[in-house]
């Protein structure tokens, strides 16, 4: 069963992915065509092509590697200086870009003049190659929106796991009770596994992180007010200093451990799945937009521990880059896991929320071959143009990006290294679920 799961977990990440990238190249596609651009392509996948069909202009296919996407539009570079498409040159830097140009005007037919992409107001270049990483980041919004608001995430609540026998120094790091130590208050309390504490000294609490702020700040005679059996009670209790983990602005423990002197009483808190509201919603993908940049920015300083886990004996780290195989496994890993269903569906749309907003941010990138540097080529042009108009100077016609091509080559040869070694990394040495 176990294996079965874990297929069924890589299968399902696989289906993500191939809809996650005709979901990108579906945003370019609509848009060009509403831009009057024709596009003879829309191709899911690199490689051999296993599948295709041709409506309209348009040839639709699927092809063997699922490792990105792309559509072909007719125009993406202007002619050169002297007008024409092809030329050759003895230089390799400019073979790469007249090559470029030329791969550009593939397909040209009669009566394309009017429909090639570099032919586009700027304005609308930019809304074309922009849909794409918008695409992207609209699946990640609606994913994330509709399993944190209709299913939840797991989290701590004011329900009692388990009571402690004994007032124990979180630092010492153990279970079992020595006959000095003190008896736990929330035990003298009669406090009982199963209850839900609903007050903490007369006022309401609904969420563990206000009632774990509370107990903290707290030390003496307390009342504690729970839930149980259908019936509230007032429970007394007598809060004790001890040391605990010290905890952060979210309620996270601080990373690596500190220990403060707080209010203690001494009880396990339950987890749950809950569903979060919208305004906690926004906040928490706020978040993960937030930690996706910091983590896009801090890909550089990764590399070396990067290499060190795939061609030495360095630890994989849990916010290690991870590429598709990492997280196909970690797909197949999450479904064989012991959790109740819902809570795997939840991590397992997380898991599709992120590679979205990978894509989005990656795609935003302004380097060629990426969206990114489409974008800022069009904004260029766009700079140009405008300040001519207003120094009334000359037009200075499309911006040609086929010049960058060579930069480009060199950020794409990067790329293929960097997601070689990120697949090294993912086979000898992968992330796993802690």
């Amino acid at each position: 069963m176990t294996i079965l799961l874990t297929v069924l977990g890589i299968v399902l990440f696989a289906v993500g992915l191939l809809v996650s990238i005709a979901w990108h190249e579906l945003g370019h596609l609509s848009t060009a065509k509403l831009f009057g651009i024709r596009v003879p392509q829309y191709m899911v996948g690199f490689g051999p092509t296993i599948w295709s069909r041709r409506k309209g202009e348009t040839e639709y296919g699927i092809k063997a590697i699922p490792a990105g996407g792309y559509i072909r539009m007719i125009g993406m570079f202007p002619p050169g200086k002297d007008g024409r498409i092809e030329a050759r040159s003895t230089s390799p830097w400019r073979s790469m870009i007249e090559d470029a140009r030329e791969a550009s005007f593939e397909e040209l037919q009669p009566g394309d003049e009017e429909r090639l992409f570099y032919t586009r107001k700027p304005w609308k270049r930019v809304i074309v190659m922009f849909a794409g990483p918008f695409m992207n980041l609209v699946l990640a919004v609606v994913l994330f929106f509709g399993s944190a608001m209709a299913i939840g995430f797991e989290t701590q609540t004011t329900k009692v796991a388990g009571v402690t026998n004994c007032v124990i120094d979180q630092s010492e790091k153990r279970d079992t009770c020595k006959p000095s130590d003190r008896p736990s208050p929330a035990k003298a309390a009669g406090l009982l596994k199963g209850d839900r504490i609903v007050a903490f000294n007369g006022e309401r609490v609904s969420d563990w992180n206000t009632l774990s702020d509370r107990i903290r700040a707290t030390t003496g005679p307390v009342t504690v007010t729970v839930r149980r059996d259908g019936e509230e009670l007032v429970l007394h209790a007598t809060l004790l200093e001890n040391k605990v983990l010290k905890k952060d602005a979210d309620g996270r423990v601080v990373q690596p451990a500190q220990y403060v002197s707080a209010g203690y009483l001494g009880f396990e808190s339950g987890r749950e799945v809950v569903p979060l509201t919208f305004g906690q919603s926004a906040d928490r993908m706020t978040e993960q937009l937030q930690a996706g940049v910091e983590s896009v920015l801090a890909l550089p300083s990764k590399i070396p521990a990067l290499w060190d886990a795939a061609f030495g004996d360095g630890e994989r780290k849990q916010d290690s880059p991870v590429g598709v195989v990492g997280a196909a496994r970690l797909s197949g890993e999450l479904m064989s896991v012991e959790a109740p269903p819902q809570t795997r569906l939840v991590f397992f749309l997380q898991l599709v929320v992120m590679f979205n907003v990978s894509l989005f941010l990656f795609n935003m990138l302004p380097l060629l071959p990426l969206d990114g540097g489409h974008i800022a080529g069009a904004v260029w042009e766009a700079i140009r143009r405008h300040t001519a108009r207003i120094f009334k100077r000359p037009d200075p016609g499309p911006f040609d990006v086929a010049k960058l091509m060579p930069a480009a080559y060199v950020v794409a040869g990067v790329f293929v290294c960097f997601t070689l070694l990120v697949l090294v990394a993912d086979i000898v040495n992968p992330v796993k679920l802690t």
